[in-house]
């Protein structure tokens, strides 16, 4: 068995195509479903954000289920499975545990040290594990990737002077118009990262934040934290005309703001509107982009924003990037030594047939024990097997923990293989004589 990452993400594949391969909640069962029943793929989680839609898991091997998977998510999202090749990761082993380590210490994320990368690295797990899809080796892997981000948090500076695409969205406005005490904005949607776009540009200093979404009473509650105004989510149109800047964060599929309304609504505006969507999939036609006057920028316009502000991460980054190999290695040997695990098995049942036989010949010879002294007697070989065959375990694990070492393995398989079993073999052969 093998440990796999795949999928796409802002590195490898545009926001059209991420749009498309968005995993949404209402979706998630059926492709988890549909992934986990391949016949090659032992466990496997699926976590999809704004950047990235990825799967990890344990496979046999058989490198023909990127194939497999990609058949799946071209039926789900009707991209052709060509296209898909072009965009397409695949790592395993060592390469995938990395990808993995780094994807959950946000040092694989558009912005480095961004904080939400833990929580929906949480979020996708505890949902593959509510859906049965992930067993020994994920549950380990990713409490390691977890362990491996906090100590990053802990131990680097990575995290401080915390920037996200929001705070990138916040700053593009800064950007265009320098300074916003005179400016209004509009926030549509009210989740996490309309939040965290809504207390950045707070804190810059604008004049008024209107909020916006489609169950109005969670528009109140984050007007409330940045002492702005809620408005109903049929109002937008009329109230563009009062704003000068538009942040559009929401979970719909489809756009919320069509080139045509717009242009009707902004038609007597005198100041330029800037629209900045944060959403994937994108909420606003790309055709806004023609109106005159109105410039939209969408998630990928961030990246050079984004760029320009990590540059004092990349020292910590680079430390944390040493963790992470050290951290690499330390799972590669405890995946190592669990291939071992059905040997030591077969050792210890092996002991425990001997125990058995032996203790079963004794106590023929001495019937008159009672059941208390059997016990003890039996605990007493127990124990004796168990200190016998405490240093062989030790160290077939650390044989098993490193590379190279196959050949070791391999002769203590065959030292307690059957064949090496000369009573068996005598009886055969007596069997043999009989016939």
């Amino acid at each position: 068995m093998e440990i796999f990452s795949t999928g796409f993400n802002y590195k490898t594949a545009p926001v059209e195509i991420r749009e498309k391969l968005a995993i949404t909640e209402s979706n998630y069962q059926s492709i988890l479903e549909k992934l986990n029943s391949l016949d090659n793929v032992y466990e496997i989680c699926v976590i999809s954000t704004c950047n990235r839609v990825e799967f990890y898991g344990v496979f046999d091997g058989d490198e023909s289920l990127k194939y497999e998977i990609l058949k799946v998510l071209s039926q789900y999202s009707s991209i052709p499975i060509n296209i898909l090749e072009k965009h397409v990761f695949f790592y395993t082993g060592r390469d995938a545990i990395r990808h993995i380590f780094r994807v959950s210490s946000s040092l694989d994320s558009m912005v480095i040290g961004e904080p939400q990368i833990v929580c929906q690295f949480k979020e996708s797990f505890s949902l593959a594990k509510e859906y049965k899809a992930v067993r020994h080796i994920l549950t380990r892997l990713f409490d390691k990737a977890l362990n491996v981000s906090k100590k990053i948090r802990t131990s680097t500076g990575i995290s401080k002077k915390a920037v996200s695409i929001s705070y990138a969205a916040a700053l593009l406005a800064r950007k265009i118009f320098g300074d916003l005490k005179d400016k209004s904005v509009l926030v549509i949607g009210a989740g996490e990262m309309a939040e965290l776009a809504a207390k950045h540009l707070s804190s810059m200093g604008v004049k008024h934040i209107f909020v916006s979404n489609r169950t109005f009473e969670r528009a109140v509650e984050l007007a409330e934290k940045v002492n702005g105004s809620a408005i109903r989510f049929d109002k937008i149109l009329e109230f563009l005309p009062e704003v000068d800047i538009v942040i559009v964060s929401t979970g719909a599929t489809q756009p919320i703001l069509k080139k045509e309304d717009i242009k009707k609504a902004v038609k007597n505006k005198r100041e330029p509107l800037f629209i900045i969507d944060i959403s994937v999939p994108r909420n606003v036609e790309d055709d806004v982009n023609k109106i005159e006057g109105v410039y939209l920028y969408n998630i990928d316009d961030l990246k050079s924003i984004v760029n320009s502000n990590i540059e004092e991460r990349k020292i910590e980054a680079q430390r944390a990037e040493l963790i992470v190999e050290d951290e690499v290695e330390k799972f590669i040997k405890w995946l190592n030594t669990q291939k071992v695990n059905p040997l030591i098995t077969q050792i210890r049942d092996y002991a425990d047939q001997l125990r058995e036989k032996q203790l079963e010949r004794l106590f023929k010879q001495i019937p008159y024990l009672t059941e208390k002294e059997k016990e003890n007697i039996d605990l007493a070989f127990r124990s004796l097997i168990n200190k016998l065959l405490h240093r062989p375990t030790m160290y077939i694990k650390d044989k098993a923990s490193k590379e190279g070492n196959d050949l070791y393995i391999k002769i203590i398989e065959e030292m307690f293989s059957s064949k090496w079993d000369l009573r068996n073999k005598k009886q055969e052969k007596e069997s043999v004589r009989e016939d």
